[in-house]
């Protein structure tokens, strides 16, 4: 007996299969749709780094050089043509020591000529002086002299008194006497007061005298130290520098031969940026580098005058190391434009020139996402993540250049 089979339905069975492609079908137009775009990045390509909280120091870096605490400049005092050389640049030079000797002819006969005119004149005023001197030795000899009449005189008249009182001598001799001894007294009496004024007028000429002999003696000395100026001589012991004296040169009076450097400390000279103007200050510190040591320095003095977009900053070492320095020497100086603030800090890479520093990857795990940030301060090492990052994250410094459309990497 045949069995009776009932044919299957397979209608709701396709439906059901439709429905889920359908649903497959949409879910992939969705996702291709919504889907990032992505980059695939080999690691070795890239530079990652964390980001961090930490004290966060506004400084700057520059290059300064040394220079010796105080320099001197050599300059010609008395004009001529190079005649002798005795150093040479860069030798060690004691005051007072000989450098160079110059020669011009003109100049030196025209110094004797003035020398002669002032000796002259100092003999004429000794000569008056002698003359004084003789004129007083003359009323000396003539008041002597007169002291000598007065006193025969007051003898005869002591010896006439007493003869007249004992009725020896007449008195028409004793009047005779009387009148000889009042004159003689009257005379030496004005002679007395003659040779005091004429001492008093002889001292007041005689101190004139001294003193234009003085004023002369001393305008001989500067004539003769003027003459000896043509020997170029250091003014203070140090290094000598820039000095380079031709034989047979001409150089004009107060121009520079040389420079003697005082090798007594140092100092750093660095030129800035006018950017940074209005930052720095005197008194702001900043350490170098020196041998591996770090050593501290100070900002002595901001020469605000700018000279081709730059100007200058003198530093001072103010630490009590004995540093073996020599002139021309560079260093880096890392000066501190601002107290250490605790922030969130990322080390500075070149994604910043493609971002500007308004976006920037972070990393997970092998992926690395764009998200939006702000940079705040900077300084040579680090930027300052004011918003969008924490500490802890992992981050893409290095260039975007490849891939600045993408919006995910994928990490190989």
């Amino acid at each position: 007996m045949d069995t009776i089979l009932e044919r299957k339905n397979n209608k709701k069975k396709y439906l059901t299969a439709a429905v889920l492609a359908a649903l497959i079908l949409g879910y992939a137009a969705y996702a291709m749709i919504t889907k990032k775009r992505a980059y695939n990045v080999a690691q070795s390509e890239i530079t990652i780094k964390t980001v961090e909280s930490d004290f966060f120091e506004d400084f700057m870096v520059l290059q300064a050089r040394v220079e010796p605490m105080n320099s001197i400049l050599v300059n010609i005092v008395e004009g001529g043509s190079v005649q002798e050389i005795f150093v040479s640049n860069g030798d060690k030079v004691t005051q007072g020591q000989p450098l160079a000797r110059l020669y011009n002819p003109n100049t030196e006969l025209n110094y004797m000529q003035q020398e002669t005119a002032i000796i002259e004149q100092i003999n004429n005023l000794n000569k008056a002086k002698l003359d004084l001197r003789n004129q007083e030795l003359n009323l000396a000899k003539d008041l002597v002299s007169i002291e000598h009449d007065y006193q025969d005189a007051k003898n005869l008249y002591d010896l006439h008194k007493k003869l007249f009182d004992q009725e020896i001598l007449a008195k028409n001799d004793w009047e005779k006497t009387q009148e000889n001894f009042r004159f003689q007294k009257e005379r030496m009496n004005i002679i007395k007061q003659s040779v005091t004024k004429e001492k008093q007028a002889n001292q007041i000429q005689i101190g004139q005298l001294n003193q234009s002999i003085g004023i002369m003696e001393k305008s001989l000395g500067v004539l003769r130290t003027n003459k000896k100026n043509f020997l170029v001589m250091a003014p203070l012991s140090g290094r000598l520098s820039s000095f380079e004296p031709v034989l047979g040169q001409t150089y004009q009076q107060g121009q520079t031969l040389g420079k003697i450097d005082v090798m007594k400390g140092y100092k750093l000279l660095a030129d800035v940026d006018e950017f940074y103007l209005p930052k720095v200050t005197q008194g702001q510190k900043g350490t170098v580098d020196f041998n591996g040591q770090e050593v501290a320095v100070v900002i002595a003095k901001v020469i605000p005058e700018i000279k081709g977009g730059k100007f200058q900053v003198e530093l001072n070492f103010s630490g009590n190391e004995q540093l073996d320095l020599k002139q021309g020497l560079s260093f880096s100086v890392r000066l501190n434009l601002s107290e250490k603030t605790k922030s969130i800090v990322l080390s500075k890479g070149t994604f910043y020139q493609e971002t500007a520093g308004k976006w920037i990857f972070v990393v997970n795990g092998n992926k690395a996402e764009r998200r939006k940030i702000t940079i705040g301060r900077e300084n040579p090492l680090y930027y300052e993540i004011t918003k969008g990052l924490q500490p802890g994250d992992k981050v893409i410094t290095s260039t975007y250049r490849d891939y600045l459309e993408a919006e995910v990497l994928s990490i190989e």
